[in-house]
């Protein structure tokens, strides 16, 4: 999920660097397309929904939809000799659906075993940023220090 958090907060500016971001990321690409740098600007769209969801119930309903439109049945593979793991998707996906399953199981288990507020936008008055809250209390309301500090100068300064 924090590589939905990255395409989200700082969009690659080609299929070169998309891929690249992939991999620093340590998402091994194994396919990819003409179309996947339209599609995973697409994707990230379309996440980004789960994101701004007003209330959990908007929240699981946009993510339920999601996981059902790109996910398929689990499996359990060393397709690529680096050990078992699972796969929510068919073999043979494009970049853009790898991406789209590992940012929406991801995100279906952050929210699952994390808490179902744990993803957010920046409270900070002059921030949109997107963060995961992996903040041990859960309650992270700042997309980084730097902002939840600005915040906190900005309300001093106010009183």
């Amino acid at each position: 999920m924090l590589l939905a958090v990255d395409l989200a907060n700082d969009p690659p500016a080609d299929l070169r660097e998309l891929v690249r971001r992939c991999d620093a990321h340590d998402m091994l690409v194994e396919t990819v397309g003409p179309t996947d740098f339209a599609g995973c600007r697409t994707l990230i769209a379309e996440w980004l929904t789960v994101v701004g969801a007003t209330d959990v119930a908007a929240r699981v309903e946009r993510l339920n939809a999601l996981l059902a439109a790109h996910a398929s049945h689990p499996r359990v593979t060393d397709h690529a000799g680096t050990g078992w793991h699972i796969h929510y998707r068919e073999s043979g996906a494009s970049l853009t659906g790898q991406l789209a399953v590992l940012i929406l199981t991801g995100t279906a288990l952050h929210l699952t075993t994390r808490g179902m507020n744990r993803l957010g936008r920046c409270a900070s008055s002059d921030c949109d940023l997107v963060f995961a809250d992996v903040s041990r209390n859960g309650r992270q309301r700042y997309c980084s220090p730097r902002c939840g500090s600005r915040e906190a100068v900005r309300r001093y300064r106010a009183s």
